[in-house]
């Protein structure tokens, strides 16, 4: 607990949670933006909860990848740059018990801005005046189901920023993982699940279905395993990453 009160402190040096609000605004920004253009459009008249719940199918892949990215490589280059792994070890705490920590306080601020932008979509809607009834159990699944998946790609950034000194690989990892999370809508469902970015595109609750916005059942059970798979994969990593500290 005390390794992880540390890393709140660090966060609020780190401007972790001005990079948060940006997540939040970028998401809630987009959501706006594919509203307003598609109502502009043929493709329909009126604004709905469906079409709200689409805009923001959409932007949670386009802007969280990145920026899940940034945050994990602030929080592991303070530690490469300070000598900040040594400081840790020689108080007890090895490479991998830091990285949990981490995972815990940055964490806490990802499931907050993402739940923060989806609640931003639903005042949103309420500010343009959608009338119908909110469709709230399929907003909660979506919002846990886009929880989940940032929090694990949170967990894969970690790792990566943890192992590689230089935060430009973890970076382009970022990039390259924000175009399979935008191209994963258009991938077959298995290949959607070979990569954590393509579970963006199982968790949808609405999509486009020629000219008309048709809300869908996100794949829960597949966002359920990505959790699972994760948690168990980022444990054992950690660990692995404990144990070469000591046989060092």
């Amino acid at each position: 607990m005390t390794t992880v009160r540390n890393e709140f402190a660090k966060l609020r040096h780190l401007h972790i949670g001005a990079i948060a609000a940006v997540l939040v605004a970028a998401i809630v920004g987009l959501t706006f933006v594919g509203a307003i253009t598609a109502t502009a459009s043929k493709d329909s008249t009126t604004v709905s909860w469906a079409l709200l719940l689409a805009g923001l199918t959409l932007a949670v892949p386009v802007a969280s990848p990145l920026l899940i990215a940034v945050m994990a490589s602030r929080t592991m280059e303070v530690e490469h740059q300070s000598k900040g792994w040594l400081l840790n070890r020689t108080n007890g705490t090895g490479r991998g018990a830091l990285v949990r920590a981490k995972l815990v306080s940055t964490g806490l601020v990802v499931a907050g801005a993402t739940v923060a932008a989806s609640t931003g979509g639903v005042f949103l809607g309420i500010a343009v005046g959608v009338t119908q009834p909110l469709p709230a159990d399929l907003w909660l699944g979506y919002t846990a189901a886009a929880v989940t998946t940032n929090l694990v790609i949170l967990a894969v950034h970690l790792l990566i920023s943890a192992r590689v000194d230089n935060q430009l690989v973890a970076l382009g990892i970022g990039i390259v993982g924000t175009v399979i999370a935008i191209c994963a809508s258009g991938f077959p469902s298995w290949a959607a699940h070979l990569t954590p970015w393509g579970y963006y595109s199982l968790a949808s609750a609405a999509d486009y279905r020629g000219e008309q916005v048709v809300t869908l059942n996100p794949s829960y059970a597949s966002v359920a395993a990505l959790a699972v798979v994760g948690a168990v994969s980022f444990w054992f990593m950690t660990v692995r990453l404990d144990r070469q500290e000591v046989r060092a």
